[in-house]
């Protein structure tokens, strides 16, 4: 039950709007939730039913059999999720029975078992069924279509409509008659209650389904369809009595309940319940499990405040009250949270109060902020020390269509090197351990590093582009250590490394120089291993592997990433392209065009193998010995 408790605030709200009577039990058909249509049906109040039994709605002469039908559905659930109750008939509070529907939808929620019943009071309808033959003008006064079709005839032709079925379908009575019912499936005789009909109808029983029509105009409606045949002196049945009721709303209604709930539970945002008074959590969604690091069984044991950083309870019982008093409906404000493995992060809380039965919760929407108050950092320190650097800049420039000209690759350039000391900085930060500031340093170097390599990278980026276009691309080939080149790249990679990524480091490579350009070789291995990091998953092998031959390099980046679509392959070196599968990832789909323009240059080739979802292999292969390096 109290595994259900924890939804039932969004529940009820959605249940209340629903015209049906609902109402959710446990596994021991205990009631642990109803609207208040449900209970005034019962002809209760809903608190004199929650934590009863299912048994207590039911006729005395039909709990048993009633107890055993239901968990026999627990234990054997039908594919379609649905069942409809032995029981045709209910107790009211009062002790007297009417006739109503049960139907059930089975769910879960954090591994417990529950059945939603949908209640539909039948006495109308059966009444008028009771009738029918004596009363035609009481079939025409209800408001469920009723239509009445010849055994003896094949096809089962309709002879008898009401008008509430004209209404529904929007057929006149002469477009009606004389046709077999089929007529509203335009032809999609495969629905499965259909099917199920047709059965029922050959063997001469009854039954009640739900089917999907379509109505004249051509919109579709959800009609559950009761039969009954209609026997003769001699026992033979001469017609079949349909009762039709358009339940359209009804399907909408559930598909509404379980999608809102879904959208609760799966949020990524975090979503807290916990008791107003005693501040204890009741309940916590997937993306405050996820986040926090807690499971829902160790938050039960919390109060929020345990959560806080510094706690401040009194200051957060001191807020509560602003909104517990109706006096304010929602409070936010900001705080940081320490998740269980000790990191810390900032958030943005909303308070808003709600009930559960007699208890007053509170629930609350809280959202990390790290990202906000980073950039915001970040940029006001930017702005500073851009602020400084182009007032300098300014003051040396003593022509301004010099400064126009020359102002792109002025901020290119110079906009490395106070990049380069802020990662300089950024790395000794860390050797500071003063203990109130320890955590937060610690926590933010890695986002600082790898949003300053970032930049510098999209920067050479572009200042690659800008000289290949213009032909300004000059290649300065010479002999070096190559073992020196991997180990400065690989150094540098290690800082993007997820967790439980490892790089493994080619063979053999030691004691070998060649002859080519020196950063063009380091751009390429860069490029390679950096989107092989990027697009692959934690606890993965990146693979580096380097053949050394006579006249040429063959180097190959081996990954079990996400591979590339093969639709996207043909483009995969084109400007500016990225494949459909990392559009949500970061990157600017100008790397590997840049690493193919210089591969090309230098008389070298490049190509790749790939398979979605199992990873990627680049292999580039150079000449390294200087009479076969291209002259360009």
């Amino acid at each position: 039950m109290h595994v259900f408790e924890k939804n039932t605030n969004i529940f009820h709200l959605l249940s209340e709007a629903v015209t049906e009577g609902i109402l959710v039990v446990d596994e021991q058909q205990r009631i642990v939730s109803i609207n208040g249509k449900a209970a005034a049906l019962f002809g209760y109040i809903k608190k004199e039913l929650m934590q009863k039994s299912l048994s207590l709605l039911i006729p005395d002469h039909f709990t048993e059999a009633h107890k055993s039908h239901v968990k026999h559905f627990l234990c054997n659930k039908r594919e379609d999720g649905e069942l409809k109750a032995n029981c045709t008939l209910g107790k009211r509070k009062a002790g007297d029975t009417f006739p109503l529907e049960l139907t059930f939808h089975p769910f879960q929620v954090y591994g417990k078992n529950y059945v939603l019943a949908l209640i539909q009071d039948k006495s109308e309808t059966e009444e008028i069924i009771q009738n029918l033959h004596l009363k035609e003008d009481a079939l025409d006064a209800t408001l469920n279509g009723i239509t009445i079709t010849d055994a003896s005839k094949k096809g089962h032709p309709i002879v008898y409509v009401n008008k509430a079925f004209i209404n529904l379908t929007g057929y006149n009575e002469s477009e009606i008659l004389d046709r077999n019912c089929t007529f509203l499936q335009k032809n999609k005789t495969h629905d499965k209650g259909f099917r199920v009909m047709l059965k029922a109808m050959a063997l001469g029983k009854k039954c009640r389904v739900q089917v999907k029509n379509v109505k004249k105009d051509g919109t579709a409606f959800w009609n559950e369809v009761s039969i009954n045949p209609i026997k003769n002196k001699k026992g033979e049945i001469t017609h079949y009595v349909g009762v039709h009721n358009d339940i359209s709303h009804k399907k909408k209604a559930e598909e509404e309940i379980r999608h809102f709930l879904k959208i609760f539970e799966d949020s990524l945002n975090e979503i807290f319940v916990f008791d107003a008074n005693s501040l204890c959590f009741t309940h916590a969604n997937y993306g405050a499990i996820k986040n926090t690091g807690y499971s829902l069984k160790m938050l039960k044991k919390l109060k929020i405040t345990d959560l806080f950083v510094n706690g401040f309870e009194k200051q957060l019982r001191d807020k509560l009250d602003l909104i517990l008093d109706s006096s304010q409906r929602k409070l936010v404000f900001e705080t940081r949270i320490q998740r269980k493995n000790g990191s810390i992060y900032p958030v943005e809380v909303h308070l808003q109060t709600s009930s559960l039965h007699s208890t007053k919760v509170v629930v609350a929407m809280v959202l990390d902020i790290s990202e906000r108050k980073n950039y915001t950092e970040e940029l006001e320190r930017k702005v500073k020390d851009r602020t400084k650097e182009l007032k300098s800049s300014l003051e040396k420039e003593k022509e301004l269509s010099e400064l126009k000209t020359k102002f792109l690759s002025m901020v290119s350039h110079e906009f490395k090197t106070p990049l380069s000391t802020i990662l300089t900085s950024a790395t000794l930060v860390s050797k500071y351990t003063e203990k109130e500031q320890q955590e937060k340093r610690e926590k933010h170097l890695k986002t600082i590093s790898a949003g300053v390599q970032r930049l510098t990278d999209i920067l050479n980026d572009f200042l690659s582009i800008e000289r290949i276009e213009k032909g300004k691309q000059f290649y300065n080939c010479t002999r070096f250590s190559l073992s020196k080149v991997v180990n400065e790249v690989l150094y540098n990679a290690n800082m993007f490394l997820k967790t439980g990524q490892n790089i493994k480091y080619p063979m053999h490579i030691e004691d070998v120089s060649i002859y080519q350009d020196e950063r063009i070789v380091s751009l390429i291995l860069t490029n390679l291993i950096h989107n092989a990091i990027k697009y692959s998953p934690e606890n993965t092998n990146i693979i580096l592997k380097i053949t050394i031959q006579e006249k040429t390099m063959q180097m190959r980046v081996i990954d079990s990433g996400l591979g590339i679509p093969e639709k996207d392959q043909k483009h995969i070196f084109d400007r500016y392209f990225r494949a459909d599968n990392v559009l949500l990832t970061q990157g600017t789909g100008i790397g590997l065009n840049i690493v193919h323009s210089h591969v090309t240059k230098l008389g070298g080739n490049i190509s790749f193998k790939s398979v979605e979802n199992k990873g990627t292999e680049f292999t580039v292969e150079l000449p390294i010995s200087q009479r076969e390096i291209v002259s360009v």
